[in-house]
């Protein structure tokens, strides 16, 4: 106790920001007093410094070094600006440039200008976005800025106790989120800094971006649909009280786009995110009042964006045969429908999507005489794929034009969506009818996902090693004929914690623990080929694939020996 209560007391006196002192002060003097709950929050605070990786830094906002606050940010800040001068050549002239976004969750602004104080004190050149704006404007600006580095201060699609800080590099990476050895690199010098009081803060300095950044973006989200094309398309919009309401809505436009409905009560930024349990457009309910307005206007199609609007859902309705409502489609169907779609439109290049995502698109690239790449999870990969036309991952993420942004967008999907769909409308067919187009020539590609949240981390581990000392022999009644660890670099990508499987009847099964929450995920497809037209055939193609991902999902939960 007496140590934790020591760290406390110094993290204290280091502390900027007088809220947050104030906060720990309360938990401190708790604990000193003997109250059980508050030495256990404080042990959690000091569990360790929040962790700088790939994925940037994400967590609860509070006090102590497990937490997003002003001097967890200060010391990121600094590391990131050591990295930059110990290892990097500024990309546009004699001085480091960094751009900066923010969102409008909770502290995002407050992170923002600490970021730009450190970075000018540093003698870097640091641009501020000029306002709250999603994530892919600011990968954008880093490309469009020629800036050695950018900084967005978000947590994406976190719950609303969330912050994060993404950090992307320009120059030779082109504008790409981070990935080893820069993250490691980083968080060394991050280690490094001795206190916040010795990171030297400038008053001022640092510029403002201006809106012709932002209008730069729009024009080329926009020009993601071709000109001249069918535009009489009723979209239902809801942006889930992110930030990507205002953008969204000017991308569609200038697409001309017009018959655009924005649900009214999630359309203003809100860091409560009041209307949802969590802002996920994934999660069950999420996109509920989208729906509801879509049957009230008789919408062609919903699109609703997560709060930073890097990622992008759809949701159709449902066809008349199969009943009344709406669906959302999965983040697989609608990566398969716009890679089709960007062939189709003669795209060249690469198609890539990341290894838990379906096996469909290389199906797709084939097809079309294009050359088609495999990633690790996570658009930090897909995003240097050389010669990239179009990158997605099954996460609702992705990139249809990486001239522009190297990372998932949000935004520009949205209008690649709406062109798609307004083109299939005026042939007088649905996205559901291209679907079955795309089973009936390459096969019924049907995926789903196993998760298991645990509260003890170590059960994750136990189960991968279990996994990797007794692999299964089979999986939905077909025997694994390829079992490849990818921590030994197994498949020829860069190692990492995941176990593949493939079986004789193309089944695949990825396992891996997640990179931001306490879960192991598993992800399953399975390929049936279609017999006969796209009406009875994918019916019964349907079934059959249901059917033996039902197997393989038991299969797979009982190989984990935990409780999904």
């Amino acid at each position: 106790m007496t140590d934790v209560l020591d760290q406390a007391r110094a993290w204290l006196a280091d502390d900027p920001d007088p809220a947050t002192r104030q906060e720990l002060q309360t938990v401190l003097d708790g604990a000193a007093g003997g109250d059980d709950a508050a030495l256990a929050d404080l042990a959690d605070r000091f569990a360790g410094i929040l962790q700088f990786g790939t994925a940037g830094l994400r967590g609860a906002i509070g006090a102590g070094p497990n937490r997003m606050n002003r001097a967890v940010v200060i010391r990121a800040a600094a590391g990131l600006a050591a990295y930059l001068r110990d290892t990097r050549s500024p990309a546009n002239g004699s001085r480091h440039r960094v751009v900066i976004g923010f969102d409008a969750r909770y502290r995002s602004y407050d992170f923002a200008v600490d970021t730009a104080a450190v970075m000018t004190a540093a003698g870097i050149e640091a641009l501020v976005m000029p306002r709250t704006l999603p994530t892919p404007v600011l990968a954008f600006a880093v490309r469009h800025l020629a800036a050695d580095a950018g900084v967005m201060v978000t947590a994406s699609h976190n719950p609303p106790q969330d912050n994060g800080y993404k950090v992307y590099l320009g120059g030779p990476d082109g504008g790409s989120q981070i990935v080893d050895p820069a993250d490691v690199q980083i968080a060394a010098r991050i280690d490094a800094v001795p206190s916040v009081a010795s990171v030297p803060r400038a008053e001022s300095g640092w510029a403002e971006i201006g809106e012709e950044v932002v209008t730069a973006y729009l024009t080329a989200a926009a020009e993601v649909a071709e000109e001249g094309g069918p535009r009489d398309l009723r979209i239902v919009h809801t942006s889930l009280h992110g930030v990507g309401g205002v953008t969204v809505g000017e991308a569609l436009i200038r697409a001309r786009f017009t018959d655009v409905h924005a649900v009214a009560e999630q359309a203003e930024p809100d860091p409560d995110f009041p209307t949802v349990d969590f802002p996920n457009p994934e999660e069950a309910g999420a996109i509920d009042l989208a729906l509801a307005l879509a049957e009230r206007v008789g919408a062609d199609i919903v699109i609703a964006n997560d709060p930073d609007a890097d990622r992008c859902a759809v949701a159709l309705p449902v066809r008349a045969s199969d009943g009344d409502g709406w669906k959302m489609l999965h983040g697989d169907e609608v990566g398969a429908l716009l890679g089709s779609h960007l062939a189709g439109r003669g795209a060249r290049g690469v198609l890539a999507n990341s290894i838990v995502s379906s096996r469909l698109l290389g199906r797709i690239a084939a097809a079309h005489g294009l050359e088609h790449s495999e990633t690790l999870t996570g658009f930090k990969w897909i995003s240097r794929v050389p010669g990239l036309a179009y990158g997605y991952e099954e996460a609702l993420g992705y990139c249809v034009d990486p001239e522009s942004v190297r990372d998932k967008d949000g935004i520009s999907a949205a209008v690649l969506v709406a062109e798609l769909a307004a083109l299939t409308k005026a042939a007088g067919r649905t996205l559901w009818d291209v679907l079955d187009d795309l089973a009936v020539a390459h096969g019924l590609h049907a995926t789903d996902q196993l998760s298991v949240r645990v509260d003890d981390l170590s059960l994750i581990g136990a189960a991968m090693a279990r996994l990797r000392s007794a692999p299964p022999s089979s999986l939905g009644g077909s025997a694994v004929e390829v079992a490849d660890d990818l921590l030994a670099g197994d498949g020829g990508l860069p190692p990492t914690d995941g176990l593949r499987y493939l079986t004789a009847d193309s089944t695949r099964v990825v396992v891996r623990p997640s990179g931001t929450e306490p879960k192991l995920k598993c992800y399953l497809e399975v390929v049936v080929p279609v017999d006969g037209d796209a009406g009875a055939g994918v019916s019964a193609a349907r079934t059959v694939a249901r059917e033996r991902l039902a197997a393989v999902r038991a299969d797979v939960a009982a190989a984990l020996g935990l409780e999904g």
